[in-house]
């Protein structure tokens, strides 16, 4: 059994991506984990989600997540009400379901985790270091509409350099 790490980037264009340690012969690569695997953020809402998020996680068993690093997000200038409500929802969803499943959470802000990372505001940026990690995986990164896909691994690969 692996312990993993879960990077969550919560938005509805973000992902889910779970990652695990490297066996000390790959100490050469410049991550220093490895991607399980990686998925774009259902989209379920609410509960549903919750359900999605629990389901998936299952679906890696034996392995359990010892930790879970979440994009620490607020409102922004500009959103519609009914937006905002839903991603607050949505949000609060994935928070209740780390935590029923009794999964330790851990929040960051982007300007904390990206700083930490290297990487800029530009979301290409965190394609591009993603697809400089993980070259095996280079294809997960491939369009812009994968910025989510590699923002939750980079958040998880932060989370597991900050945990060691």
């Amino acid at each position: 059994m692996t312990a993993l790490v879960l990077g969550v980037d919560p938005g509805a264009k973000g992902a889910l991506a779970l990652l695990a340690p490297w066996a000390a012969v790959h100490r050469v690569r410049a991550a220093e984990s490895r991607i399980v695997d990686v998925i774009d953020m259902p989209e379920a809402t609410g509960s549903a989600l919750g359900t999605h998020l629990r389901d998936w996680l299952a679906d890696h068993s034996p392995h359990t997540v010892a930790v879970a690093w979440v994009e620490q997000v607020h409102s922004m200038p500009g959103q519609g009400v009914a937006s905002t409500f839903k991603f607050g929802a949505n949000y609060g969803a994935i928070l209740g379901a780390l935590g029923a499943m009794g999964i330790p959470v851990e929040l960051r802000t982007p300007s904390v985790w990206k700083k930490a990372m290297r990487v800029t505001a530009d979301k290409g940026s965190s394609r591009q270091l993603a697809t400089q990690l993980w070259p095996e995986r280079a294809r997960d990164f491939s369009l812009v509409k994968h910025d989510g896909r590699a923002e939750a691994c980079l958040l998880a690969e932060y989370g597991w350099r900050a945990g060691r």
